[in-house]
């Protein structure tokens, strides 16, 4: 399939990352699949993308039952079922990451969003996602807040694996690439390896789509050429402007 869009985007250099996670596309095969045939080169996560797992399947509702009968709170309930969805799907890319040493094959599990503003708070909730996980080729996304960036530049010496969210702006990602920079910095004057250690800084584009696809549309709208269309007249070929 040498015409399939994702691998023509793969010879441009371009990895195609999922944003979204849910047991059934791990257990069904289907994430497999994407990987080997569709050229799929990672995946990300989210509390929002797990509430839409958990909230519009009935496929978590036996976990949840037992860890509530076990009296464990809904933090605690929602952790153990993300990890584990993150842990299958890492699994399942690892071969990936390891034929690619380490340049494909991520899957991404945030931080605490209501942490965004402490430093302190995201590096400690940072380590102990890294520790409980305990994979390679994953991600811990932190926001690139101001307060996050000195959090990036620590968790980056430490040797994770850094996700960069909540960016926006050219300025603020210079300050993001300083930060890994940094961070690679302080660690190899620790003596310590730094070749296995990946960041991405993942811009919110999909912001940025929501704001101009009503723009871009208005100025694609058909136009009507005097003596070339009636009106009520069919408008083939018409463009559209492409939605995110």
């Amino acid at each position: 399939m040498q015409n399939h869009p994702l691998k023509q985007l793969g010879t441009l250099g371009q990895s195609i990352w999922l944003d979204y996670i849910r047991r059934d596309l791990i257990a069904s095969g289907e994430l497999r699949r994407l990987i080997e045939e569709d050229r799929l080169r990672g995946m990300t996560s989210n509390p929002s993308i797990f509430e839409t797992a958990i909230a519009e399947s009935h496929i978590y509702d036996r976990d949840i039952c037992d860890m509530a009968l076990e009296k464990k709170n809904v933090k605690a309930i929602y952790e153990s079922l993300s990890q584990r969805d993150v842990q299958s799907t890492t699994d399942e890319f690892r071969p990936l990451y390891d034929r690619t040493d380490g340049e494909d094959g991520y899957v991404s599990l945030e931080v605490n969003p209501h942490l965004a503003h402490d430093t302190d708070a995201t590096m400690q909730e940072a380590r102990r996602l890294w520790g409980a996980l305990n994979r390679p080729n994953v991600f811990i996304k932190v926001p690139a807040t101001s307060d996050g960036l000195p959090a990036i530049k620590q968790l980056i010496s430490e040797g994770m694996n850094v996700n960069v969210t909540l960016l926006f702006g050219l300025p603020r990602y210079r300050q993001v690439a300083e930060a890994y920079i940094a961070g690679l910095e302080a660690r190899a004057a620790q003596g310590k390896p730094v070749k296995q250690i990946a960041s991405v800084a993942s811009f919110f584009l999909s912001r940025i789509d929501t704001l101009l696809d009503p723009l871009v549309e208005g100025f694609l709208e058909p136009r009507q050429e005097d003596g070339n269309c009636e009106e009520g007249a069919s408008s083939h070929g018409q463009i559209q402007a492409p939605k995110s």
